[in-house]
């Protein structure tokens, strides 16, 4: 297997000219529709023809998709200082998520990133463990077992209280399932607005959903931050919204509570949803390759010996991680990464890349590369095994990589084992009847395009 820099162009292009992409015509807004109407097959047309650096022209945008692993690394780590996220993203995620770390660029990205840091760092995650085990222990004691257990749904309520006793120390309740369909229906508005240089007036009468789901999670936050105010500082539970709280104690105009209720937004989001979607991802493969999910049932028998997992468990888990990792390469929860424009011009791969450049990167193309993991549609844990052959670096990155990887990824990571741990200590997964291959479709994140149903069975 070559490395992935011998694929790169051996000489520099001049300035001016650009990589091989498809035809544009007069606007090149025909390349936009079918990426609105199939991104990934676009996506993966373009590369399967053009390689691993191809352009496209959609006026008045020039727009760059990166897809060679050594190239995406010099983008998002060696250039990080030369781009920021899309523009267009940004409004479209700020009008839930505010200006918080998920959005905000520049000076104000470096003070949110570095005061939010250490509550994710995994010293810090560690000790969320048995939070974490404590919620995944009350859903699963309410699980139905059967031939069609909506487990994508239960999933999707259990990393949604999971995030709610992070942040609050409060459960999620009765609003869980509201609050799932409220959430997919803004994932699926978000990705249809991508494809729009701007947004509709949100007063206008179709836009009535949106303004009800921003209502609800706006609702939930405030609540929750209000009845904490109430409390004296000391009688705080150590919770995420704890921590956030403290920042604007300590300096409010650094951190005003619009501030504190932006995070609190963000990490509500992202904190279940990618989580949600990569266990659900995981139960299918499990259901699909029953010879792996035994392999894992009976390391997590040895290891936990019928008990809860424990932070100093998680690591020796290390079949059942690579199950995750599988999963996570087969289906990334964020399978593209949100694009980003250079503010200066650069060298990336031999062509000169202006300043107001956009770049695509799409993660689901480097996961299943021929290249880089053999046999690409197959699930085989044993990829990320001890002994393995090297991946590449960049040619696996789940959370992204650099400067602006996920914050929350070792929170996640550690969440999916637990969960993932507990399913299997109590119940056998397999297809539901006549259940095939789920197909997978983007809304931001990656979700089965019909709920996906399994058959459980109580060990």
């Amino acid at each position: 297997m070559p490395p992935a820099s011998d694929t790169h162009a051996p000489v520099l292009h001049p300035p001016g000219t650009w990589p091989p992409g498809p035809s544009s015509g007069i606007t090149g807004w025909g390349l936009l529709r079918q990426m609105a109407r199939d991104l990934p097959g676009a996506l993966a047309s373009w590369r399967q023809a053009y390689g691993d650096v191809v352009h496209l022209r959609m006026w008045p945008e020039h727009e760059i998709i990166v897809s060679d692993p050594v190239l995406v690394r010099e983008l998002l780590v060696g250039q990080h200082d030369a781009v920021i996220r899309w523009e267009r993203a940004v409004d479209v995620f700020a009008y839930l998520q505010g200006n918080s770390v998920l959005v905000a660029e520049g000076s104000a990205w470096t003070a949110k990133r570095q005061a939010l840091q250490p509550a994710f760092a995994p010293k810090s995650v560690k000790a969320f463990v048995p939070t974490v085990a404590a919620a995944a222990d009350a859903a699963m004691a309410l699980w139905q077992p059967g031939e069609a257990m909506p487990v994508e749904s239960a999933l999707t309520s259990l990393a949604m209280d999971v995030i709610m006793r992070m942040m609050f120390s409060s459960e999620i309740g009765s609003e869980a399932r509201a609050m799932e369909t409220a959430m997919h229906e803004a994932l699926v508005a978000a990705n249809a607005e991508m494809f729009w240089p701007a947004s509709a007036p949100d007063w206008l009468p179709w836009k009535r959903r949106k303004r009800q789901v921003r209502t609800m999670l706006t609702a939930l936050v405030e609540r929750h931050i209000q009845a904490r105010l109430a409390l004296a500082p000391e009688a705080c539970p150590q919770d995420l919204l704890s921590r956030l709280l403290a920042l604007h104690r300590q300096d409010p105009a650094a951190w005003p509570l619009v501030a504190v209720r932006d995070e609190c937004m963000t990490a509500f989001i992202a904190g279940h949803e990618t989580t949600a979607a990569s266990l659900s991802w995981w139960a299918w493969c499990m259901a699909a390759n029953p010879e792996a999910q035994e392999q894992a049932r009976q390391e997590v028998d040895a290891v936990l010996q019928g008990g809860t997992p424990s932070e100093d468990a998680l690591s020796r888990l290390a079949y059942l991680a690579q199950t995750l990792d599988e999963t996570m390469r087969l289906y990334p929860a964020a399978p593209i990464l949100m694009s980003r424009r250079s503010t200066r011009a650069f060298t990336l791969g031999g062509w000169t890349m202006p300043a107001r450049t956009m770049f695509m990167i799409p993660v689901f193309l480097m996961h299943r590369d021929a290249r880089w993991f053999p046999e690409p549609e197959a699930f085989r844990p044993e990829r990320f095994g001890l002994g393995a052959p090297a991946i590449p670096r960049g040619a696996f990155m789940p959370f992204g990589t650099g400067p602006r990887v996920c914050l929350g990824q070792h929170l996640a990571l550690a969440e999916m084992t637990v969960v993932a741990a507990m399913m299997l200590q109590r119940f056998v997964l397999g297809k539901a009847e006549g259940q095939g291959e789920p197909e997978a479709v983007l809304n931001i994140s990656l979700r089965p395009k019909t709920p996906l149903l399994l058959k459980l069975g109580r060990r």
